[in-house]
């Protein structure tokens, strides 16, 4: 009975370090993905703020029209900006994902212990 009781001991002290380690690496990629997108968000509205600092300071119908082509690029940048960091997420979600499935794999995959004892 002692050796069943070890036994269902030492299973839930594997499953609960299991679900720490996942739980962990859920939590660090949710951290490492916030910190791309926000700073993906702080580098377009810097950029933005500053064409509509130009924006504002342009008087004359030249200078508008001479800051379209600006706006187009600005526009550009900001989505080229916005798919990098989305395929950055993706991959940051991909090797979380690879994780996860080897730290549930790995009950499985595991050698048995060869016990001596029979019952």
């Amino acid at each position: 009975m002692s050796a069943q009781f070890n036994d269902f001991s030492s299973y839930t002290q594997q499953l609960a370090a299991a679900a720490n380690r996942a739980n962990r690496l859920t939590l660090e990629n949710a951290e490492s993905v916030f910190g791309v997108q926000l700073r993906t968000l702080e580098r377009n509205t810097n950029a933005t703020a500053g064409f509509f600092g130009e924006l504002a300071q342009a008087g004359a119908q030249a200078d508008l029209q001479a800051l379209l082509p600006k706006g187009m690029q600005l526009a550009r940048d900001n989505f080229e900006r916005l798919a990098s960091a989305g395929q950055e997420v993706i991959g940051l979600n991909l090797k979380t994902s690879e994780a996860l499935g080897a730290l549930a794999s790995q009950p499985f995959t595991a050698t048995p212990k060869a016990s001596g004892k029979t019952r």
